[in-house]
């Protein structure tokens, strides 16, 4: 994810993302959440500052020993938002696939055809002979 092309990823479905994964596991700490979402903190501490002000997540601070731990869950406002808006517009609006996923699609189905057909002739009789 080195800001290519193919690997931006709009705001909205970040969002999306991050309040999903809070819901999937209850509470996460901001590394785990961070990293399950696929994110960068420094590129993205803004958006779960954003989504934190406007009452979509909760964030809290615990203490273990000597550190700090920062956690965060969803609220029922967040639920609700991501339920009621953001499900209906990925609905409306899917993501972009990348391209490299439709070159990887093909090889897959090609390469499933191949041997498929190899396995087709073996069973016909046919002689395969292997080179050392």
């Amino acid at each position: 994810m080195s800001g290519s092309p193919s690997s931006y990823r709009d705001r909205i479905y970040i969002v999306k993302d991050v309040i999903l994964k809070l819901v999937e596991y209850g509470e996460l700490n901001q590394t785990a959440l961070v990293s399950f979402c696929g994110l960068n903190l420094k590129k993205h501490k803004s958006i779960l500052e954003d989504i934190e002000d406007n009452d979509l997540i909760e964030k809290r601070e615990v203490t273990l020993g000597k550190r700090t731990v920062t956690m965060y869950r969803p609220t029922q406002k967040g639920m609700a938002f991501c339920r009621d808006i953001l499900e209906p517009y990925e609905k409306m609006f899917p993501r972009r696939r990348e391209e490299g996923e439709e070159e990887k699609k093909k090889k897959k189905e090609e390469s499933s055809s191949t041997e498929g057909n190899e396995k087709k002739n073996l069973n016909n009789g046919s002689l395969m002979l292997v080179l050392i």
